[in-house]
């Protein structure tokens, strides 16, 4: 039986690169053979759209098939999986009403681990080497969750004058989370949107690598127009254009999370 890892892909800061990175992770993830579940924990169906075309993403986001209604009813999340075109990869669609998801969670007992338990079945099936969750861009009760569901956090951050913004707000609502779920670790730091003519990318990254205790990837994710064309058909750019520089570098990144896994 496979063993399942969880990562939470988050930052409360908006803008970060985060949906970005947490489906070309996983689409990487899927072409190295790993089999993937894509967890979209966001209102705004970035992740969703990141695998299905928009009229899709928002027929799920409509019907009782998406993360909204599972959470609701707390239904086991094994019957809210869809396939998608991509080898490997499934997802949980979102829905635009998880805006509301924290007034759902707050009539509900042990709130905190609602989608822990939720995520129980599919997680000790062994049916995926990872599952990967994209969290919002707030710091709140379904935040909470995601990470109390998760083995791993990664957080994106953008190499720009407001990219730190924030952090410090991030790592005390990781310490806070771990008080209630000890399992949980910062895989690490991924620096996104990198521009190296830039005085504040090296900043950013001089600033970051200065932090004590906190891996920061040596996987660069830099801009590059192609992920928005990829973002515009629906697709990982790891499969719009494979031969891209984001692509390669996304799949640098998965490669590395991937050692860094096989090493803890």
């Amino acid at each position: 039986m496979k063993h399942t890892t969880v990562i939470c892909f988050a930052n409360n800061k908006g803008g970060s690169g985060k949906s970005t990175t947490c489906s070309n992770v996983g689409a990487a993830l899927a072409k190295s053979g790993k089999k993937v579940l894509m967890l979209d924990g966001d209102m705004q169906l970035n992740l969703s759209l990141s695998f299905l075309d928009e009229d899709k993403v928002l027929e799920y986001a409509k019907s009782s098939n998406n993360l909204y209604q599972a959470i609701k009813e707390q239904k086991d999340l094994k019957d809210y999986i869809v396939s998608t075109p991509y080898e490997n990869v499934d997802l949980i669609p979102s829905s635009t009403l998880m805006s509301s998801i924290e007034y759902e969670l707050f009539t509900k007992w042990q709130r905190e681990f609602i989608l822990r338990k939720l995520l129980k079945t599919v997680r000790e099936s062994g049916t995926y080497d990872y599952i990967l969750m994209d969290a919002p861009p707030t710091l709140g009760g379904w935040v909470l969750n995601l990470l109390c569901a998760s083995d791993y956090l990664v957080i994106p951050v953008e190499a720009s004058p407001w990219g730190l913004f924030g952090l410090a707000n991030m790592f005390e609502f990781l310490q806070t989370t771990q008080e209630m779920a000890p399992g949980l670790s910062l895989l690490g730091i991924v620096i996104t949107k990198v521009d190296e003519r830039k005085n504040y990318f090296k900043q950013t990254k001089e600033s970051l690598e200065a932090l004590e205790d906190i891996h920061v990837f040596s996987s660069l994710i830099h801009v590059d127009s192609t992920v928005e064309w990829a973002q515009d058909n629906s697709k990982p750019v790891i499969n719009y254009k494979p031969g891209s520089r984001s692509a390669k570098e996304y799949t640098a990144l998965a490669e590395e999370i991937k050692t860094i896994l096989q090493e803890a």
